[in-house]
């Protein structure tokens, strides 16, 4: 009976099917049925779950998530079995071999903590690493080359947050991915596409080549078997011997080979040293809600809060959703919040950060005071400067509630998609080339156009700038909107307007994530917008002076809301494959 009911509200709301399996375990109450949330009025329904909830920019990896929930874990539990897992499923971006953010609140506690693993330069890494003898920068080097990769942090970082904040063991939390990588995943035309495509830069490792495509050298086709033992031999290791399976041993001893075999210069002692750190979250408010996100080394809350301070000077919410006068406002605070970012950001244990400035409402009041109602700015008028290098698109997020309130928030990536491409032979691990978010020349353009600030050099030990922006909003002191996104320099602005369109413009969290996205980062001074933004607003901008380019998507959130009613979340239509799962 309870099926029947579910499936019948269901179609009547429009609710995604895949849910049902998980949503069918218990009567919807009356109050869910009533809530807004559901209301004729919405464009798009979230998922809807009354214990705990998952979501992932891929299925396989929500649903070994949800199982962890399911069996008591709490929701850092299932994000570390998430993070394992999307090293199998979403190998463009789930990674071992890479590094990231995590944002852990403890509702006992009424705790959030930052947990920093990103990526680390090798002891032996300097600034002039990756120019040529004439001093000009050579891209390869920081791309497609063993000076490419930074020591991982992944593995560290997700050891700390299951041994601190965790209720389960290793071996239970790795479990669904070691069974994935050694008994095969179905190909996805998601990953059919994003190998086929990349062939070149991945196949030229003989190393990937054996992995990810076949025999015969022919690509893996949708609906295929893909089959990684040795990923589920290094996953295992990790499994029996926590982290030291990675940093030590056979699997550290395979990665520094491949690393010199490939021309850099990591060290058996450079992952031995390595440390993954806890980081006091930076927080602001916006309308009355408590806004935390990633410190330093990410830039991004930072400026999702400087940007709302600027813009909680106007009313928004009268001025309309994706209104010319909104997008206008928007797009002025961040080429301010963007030029700062360009400045002042880096690692903190090497630089002093301001952070306490930047995020200042009374700083933040008179950058608005600069604004312009019916004129856009120049980016040549703001702020001098040099802008960070240029970021990935694929990084890879996800969010997970748990039925004690609790919440993880996590961002990690390889950067560019399959990062280096360089598999390290024998242990299945893709390893990252996340020593190209370093400016490789500080003051000069690289490959992209961009320039990099002399805050963001490369130094030995140092972890590189990131945009990564895991972020919870508090509601009366209790996780309200957990997010996140992919997506590179885009990734704060993303995360910005999922917030503004729930707090200003009361979506639903489908909703927010649906809605058309813009993006400004200062320089070049240039407009970014999705194709689905209304032709006649954009005009509008343009008459403001707005130098606008229709250009891809931006993003792929994974976000969940808690609300009184249950717990609502949505995945980003933007991306194939992803998976908001509840039970």
């Amino acid at each position: 009976m309870r099926t029947f009911k579910a499936l019948a509200f269901a179609i009547s709301m429009a609710i995604p099917l895949t849910t049902l399996t998980l949503t069918a375990s218990a009567p919807l109450s009356a109050s869910a049925a009533e809530t807004s949330i559901y209301s004729h009025m919405a464009t798009a329904h979230p998922v809807w779950a009354e214990h705990g909830m998952v979501a992932s920019q891929e299925s396989l990896a929500t649903q070994a998530g949800v199982e962890i929930l399911k069996q008591g874990g709490n929701a850092v539990d299932a994000a570390v079995a998430v993070g394992f897992s999307l090293a199998v499923t979403l190998p463009r971006a789930g990674n071992i071999g890479g590094g990231g953010f995590m944002l852990v609140h403890l509702a006992e506690h009424n705790k959030t903590i930052a947990i920093d693993y990103r990526e680390m330069a090798p002891a032996n890494a300097h600034k002039d690493i990756f120019l040529d003898e004439k001093g000009n920068a050579v891209n390869k080097l920081s791309r497609e080359h063993g000076l490419a990769v930074g020591v991982p942090g992944t593995v560290m970082g997700m050891e700390l947050a299951l041994n601190k904040y965790g209720t389960m063991t290793m071996a239970q939390v790795t479990k669904a991915a070691i069974n994935m990588a050694k008994n095969g995943i179905v190909v996805t035309p998601d990953l059919s596409s994003s190998l086929s495509g990349l062939k070149r830069r991945i196949a030229q490792w003989p190393s990937s080549a054996e992995i990810f495509y076949k025999k015969d050298n022919s690509d893996y086709q949708s609906g295929e078997i893909l089959k990684q033992p040795e990923l589920a031999n290094s996953l295992s290791l990790i499994a029996k011997q926590g982290s030291k399976g990675f940093y030590q041993g056979e699997t550290a001893e395979k990665i520094v080979a491949a690393v010199k075999a490939a021309g850099g210069i990591m060290t058996l002692d450079d992952l031995k040293q390595y440390q993954a750190i806890e980081r006091t979250p930076v927080s602001g408010s916006y309308r009355g809600y408590q806004v935390v996100s990633m410190p330093p080394p990410s830039s991004g809350g930072i400026h999702i809060i400087e940007m709302l301070n600027m813009l909680e000077q106007y009313p928004i919410g009268q001025l309309g959703h994706n209104s010319a006068a909104t997008l206008h406002l928007m797009t002025e605070s961040m080429k301010r919040a963007y030029a700062d970012r360009s400045e002042y950001l880096g690692d903190p244990d090497f630089i002093n950060v301001p952070v306490d400035a930047l995020t200042n409402k009374e700083y933040a009041k008179t950058l608005s005071k600069k604004i312009v109602m019916n004129r856009a700015t120049p980016s040549s008028e703001i702020k001098p400067g040099n802008i960070a290098p240029y970021e990935s698109n694929q990084t890879t997020h996800y969010s997970v509630v748990d039925k004690w309130g609790n919440a993880v928030s996590n961002t990690y990536t390889l950067n560019f998609s399959y990062g280096s491409g360089l598999v390290a032979k024998g242990t299945g691990i893709l390893l990252n080339n996340e020593m190209d978010d370093f400016s490789a020349k500080p003051g000069v353009p690289n490959g992209f156009g961009l320039i990099g600030g002399v805050a963001n050099a490369v130094e030995g030990k140092k972890r590189p700038l990131s945009s990564m922006s895991p972020t919870i909003v508090m509601k009366d002191g209790k996780p309200y909107i957990v997010t996140g996104s992919p997506g590179g320099s885009r990734i704060i602005t993303t995360t910005l307007q999922v917030i503004m369109n729930v707090i200003d413009h009361d979506f639903n969290i489908a909703e927010a994530t649906n809605a058309a996205r813009i993006h400004h980062q200062w320089l070049p001074d240039t407009l970014r917008v999705e194709h689905t933004l209304n032709l006649d607003t954009r005009q509008l901008l343009e008459e403001k002076g707005h130098k606008i380019k229709v250009n891809n998507s931006m993003g792929s959130t994974q976000s969940i809301m808690v609300t009184e009613q249950g717990i609502f979340g949505a995945s980003d239509p933007r991306r194939a494959g992803s998976a908001t799962i509840g039970y």
